[in-house]
């Protein structure tokens, strides 16, 4: 299949950020398909505004909120029914930096079959909490894969391959909210799906807007992980083989 990129930027309540965002791919010209995860109407109405009359933007929407997870998902496989070959993922709320989505295009065109995904690199202004959760995140991931395959699962900027994901859809659960970014690559390692990293500065805006919810999320996230051991125990020989295949190659 021809490599035919697409961005995929979730969105909820996102209007006063994402117009810079969305200024900065135009000069990319990458067809963009933009989900609207439930947002308000006042919201809505005005990303609306921002779309009309653009023939490179499509936006889509969930009548509720459903989730990040959700959203993306929505974004992924409306991307595989449009004929894109992959699909980048961006956030809408500008940590991501924009002028990286050429680089990374190019690394998932060297490597076509892969998920490529930003390896953040933060500035001091990390919040604490974020930092010692992805720690504790990373720590979880290495006992879920038994390996070091999966250096950063919590990054939002990644390139997908459609048809690799499209499998991955029908064959395991993806959580719909904050829980979906990490599931997606540890379920992807299990598939045996090659992923790569490209280093990207990652920014946490004075005027950004986070919708965390401490208490939902992380039982959310809580649930997941338990999910994952769980999986990873009847996978543990095959797990093991990979390693030890890779340890004598």
């Amino acid at each position: 299949m021809t490599f035919n990129p697409c961005v995929v930027v979730p969105h909820y309540n996102h209007d006063q950020l994402l117009e810079a965002v969305i200024g900065e791919l135009q000069k990319l010209s990458i067809p963009l398909i933009l989900v609207d995860d439930g947002s308000s109407d006042a919201s809505f109405t005005k990303v609306q505004s921002l779309v009309d009359n653009t023939s490179w933007i499509e936006l889509l929407r969930h009548p509720v909120n459903r989730g990040k997870g959700a959203a993306v998902s929505t974004g992924l496989r409306h991307a595989r029914l449009t004929d894109f070959s992959h699909a980048v993922q961006i956030d809408a709320d500008g940590q991501h930096n924009v002028d990286d989505v050429p680089r990374i295009i190019e690394l998932a065109q060297e490597f076509p079959a892969a998920i490529v995904s930003g390896l953040p690199q933060f500035d001091h202004e990390i919040p604490k909490s974020r930092y010692y959760g992805r720690m504790l995140t990373h720590t979880l991931i290495m006992l879920e894969t038994l390996s070091l395959r999966v250096r950063d699962a919590m990054c939002g900027f990644r390139v997908y391959p459609l048809a690799s994901i499209d499998r991955l859809f029908d064959r395991y659960y993806l959580g719909p909210r904050m829980d979906f970014d990490v599931e997606m690559l540890v379920k992807a390692d299990w598939a045996g799906i090659e992923i790569r990293y490209l280093p990207t500065p990652v920014t946490y805006p004075e005027s950004g807007i986070s919708h965390f919810n401490y208490v939902r999320d992380n039982v959310d996230i809580t649930r997941m992980h338990l999910r994952l051991l769980a999986g990873m125990l009847p996978r543990l020989p095959l797990l093991l083989w990979r390693q030890l295949t890779a340890f004598g190659s």
